[in-house]
């Protein structure tokens, strides 16, 4: 784990930047809402406001981004009257809650700004149970929700929009086989079960923190698609729970209380969320269970007995979502991971193609922007296969297969990179050979995604011309990936 989050990659400095912006932004949130004269509770809901603005808003546009913070408030402030409202009546405020984990997860078939206002919308409830918020106390968190969406605004879109300065990234839609309507109405109901599940069991744990369960229960669904990744993801936020708790003992319990430690201590722990979220779920929740961790120490409750409480609703929770994945509605990781791997099969023959094409010198050829949409969707197939190359995984088979595809698609956009690179050189030129050399790599695509033979790769020494040498690398990448993806069907690459 460690190796994943200081030594991966950070093209452009873009998660350093991402996370000291966060820091920035939700500290100057903070002081905002002290100079308005609000109270700590305040201040907290405040920071807290700030901290989902800056994380949850990932529209592929800085005009769409903008246009979704705008709407947090909307989202977010009736959710936190009705739970205000409800504070004594514990039936309908717990019927309330799971009304709005339905609709937050329903709301990703609107794509990244559904997905915003539907975690903005629940983490406002949750935030609701964690401060105890009454009605008498909904102006003053009013006014800190505002100004700190406002100010969160004002530093990621004018002091510090360093997105502008770099094209919009490519969007990747989900699988069409799948459909994103299918998988969304499938996970509201696994969700809203899976939380009602934590949300019982965590009050016979808990009758006053029983909120944490239905949190874990949430954010387990977060980004998943299948059952597989769902578990998966289960298990990494127990473990950062759990290793986040130790180290709270160690760390939070003694400043418990003390304000400038607490708040270096704090800044800290937001810097690690937004830098570690893209590499490591585990290392993620560490920092967030630390963040709570010293919240709690602010709020003068914090204790042993208080961490182990949240090490068992965590667990509720975790358990909620796998009975929900694997007992409601369940979507195979089998059905997601080959979707997948097909788009980026046929992102990797796109490529190709443009780089062909502007090394031929045809006007307007640029493969660029296909390079990022074959990144973006290689993520998403490590993303799927997660819980087959999991070291926990009991399918050894299938795991070196799993690993072994991704090892070959990762051959695949290495050689991808270099043909664009070359590609880029004015003083490259096209021969007949890089035609030819297209072409096979077309035909073996067509092959690997529509069930044909894959042609196999003709061996001999690399090519010394630059451009030939990685089409020649990228037809022996996809002649190989034919037997891992194509075993027989008992023992199917991602059949969990």
């Amino acid at each position: 784990m460690l190796k994943q989050v200081f030594v991966s990659p950070d093209p452009g400095r873009s998660r350093l930047r991402f996370a000291a912006r966060a820091v920035l932004g939700i500290g100057l949130a903070v002081a905002v809402c002290g100079l308005a004269g609000t109270s700590l509770v305040g201040a907290i809901i405040g920071g807290l406001a700030a901290l989902l603005a800056l994380f949850t808003v990932t529209d592929a546009t800085v005009r769409g981004q903008a246009l979704t913070t705008a709407l947090l408030p909307v989202a977010g402030l009736p959710v936190l009257t009705a739970a205000a409202a409800l504070h004594d009546l514990p039936v309908a405020r717990d019927l309330t809650f799971l009304a709005v984990v339905g609709a937050g997860v329903y709301a990703r078939r609107w794509g990244p700004r559904g997905h915003s206002l539907g975690v903005f919308a629940f983490m406002t409830f949750f935030i609701a149970q964690f401060l105890h918020a009454t009605t008498d106390r909904l102006p003053e968190m009013y006014a800190a929700v505002l100004l700190s969406v406002a100010t969160a605004a004002a530093v990621r879109f004018g002091l510090w929009c360093y997105e502008r300065r770099r094209p919009a990234p490519a969007v990747s839609a989900p699988p069409a086989g799948t459909g994103l309507a299918r998988i969304t109405t499938r996970q509201a109901v696994q969700a809203t079960a899976g939380a009602g599940f934590a949300l019982v069991v965590g009050q016979l744990v808990s009758g006053d923190r029983w909120y944490w369960a239905v949190g874990a229960t949430w954010w387990v669904f977060v980004n998943t698609t299948s059952r597989g990744e769902t578990l998966v993801r289960g298990f990494r936020r127990v473990l950062g729970t759990v290793v986040g708790i130790g180290l709270g003992f160690l760390i939070a319990v003694p400043v418990a209380g003390s304000p400038v430690p607490t708040a270096v201590l704090a800044a800290a722990c937001v810097f690690g969320i937004f830098y570690t979220a893209a590499v490591s779920y585990t290392w993620m929740m560490l920092c967030v269970t630390l963040l709570a961790e010293l919240l709690y120490g602010l709020l003068g409750v914090l204790s042993p007995g208080l961490l182990a409480l949240r090490i068992a609703e965590t667990g509720v929770g975790a358990l909620g979502a796998a009975l929900a994945v694997l007992f409601v509605l369940p979507v195979t990781t089998h059905a997601v991971t080959d979707v997948w791997i097909q788009r980026a099969l046929r992102c990797v023959h796109a490529c190709t193609a443009e780089a062909a094409a502007r090394l031929a010198g045809t006007e307007g050829a640029d493969p660029t922007p296909r390079v990022a949409e074959l990144e973006q969707l290689l993520g998403r197939v490590r993303l799927s296969v997660a819980p087959l190359v999991h070291p926990l995984s009991p399918m050894h088979g299938r795991r070196r297969r799993a690993r072994r595809v991704l090892d070959l698609l990762d051959d695949c956009a290495r050689e991808i990179r270099g043909l664009v690179a070359v590609a880029a050189d004015p003083e490259a030129s096209h021969d007949a050979r890089l035609a030819a050399a297209c072409w096979r790599v077309e035909a073996a695509v067509e092959a690997l995604t529509g069930g044909g033979s894959v042609p196999a790769h003709a061996g001999g020494p690399r090519a010394a011309e630059p451009a030939l040498a990685h089409l020649h690398g990228l037809e022996h990448a996809l002649a190989e990936l034919a037997a891992p993806l194509r075993s027989p069907s008992g023992s199917r690459l991602a059949g969990a």
